[in-house]
């Protein structure tokens, strides 16, 4: 039987507003040890910015990153996935989308986790590397 996203997401996402900065993104990237932070709007997922995003739309577009607000680079189509859905879901989405991350929302399209493709290989226990590689600290 399938686990529920709730089970093995990580809760309590890091997020900004919209208007925040990529600099801001960037700091709290480094500070978590994470590659995305979601974007919000008067509470509601609006978008992410991932730390591939940083470079690709914004240093190699030589943007100022202490101005550049997220709401110009961040990705605001997102697939979304709800805390209730079955991680087969959440790996079939991840598929289709060709995503390694789902932003997990409530009802109201508030952000309450993230599921990662790691999360997924842990919780079904499968072999190779990917869990051992997704349960180890940060490197920085």
């Amino acid at each position: 039987m399938p686990r529920t996203v709730s089970e093995v997401m990580t809760t309590a996402p890091q997020a900004l507003p919209l208007d925040a900065t990529l600099h801001e993104a960037a700091l709290v990237m480094r500070d978590e040890g994470i590659g995305d932070v979601l974007v919000t709007y008067a509470g509601r997922l609006c978008g992410m910015i991932t730390d591939r995003d940083i470079v690709v739309r914004a240093v190699a577009e030589s943007r100022d990153a202490a101005l550049t607000p997220l709401g110009d680079v961040c990705t605001a189509e997102l697939a979304t996935i709800h805390p209730d859905d079955d991680t087969t879901t959440a790996a079939r989405l991840m598929g289709e989308r060709a995503v390694r991350r789902l932003p997990v929302v409530d009802g109201e399209q508030r952000p309450v986790g993230i599921v990662t493709i790691g999360d997924l290989a842990v919780a079904n226990g499968d072999g190779g590397p990917l869990p051992a590689i997704s349960k180890a600290p940060p490197n920085n």
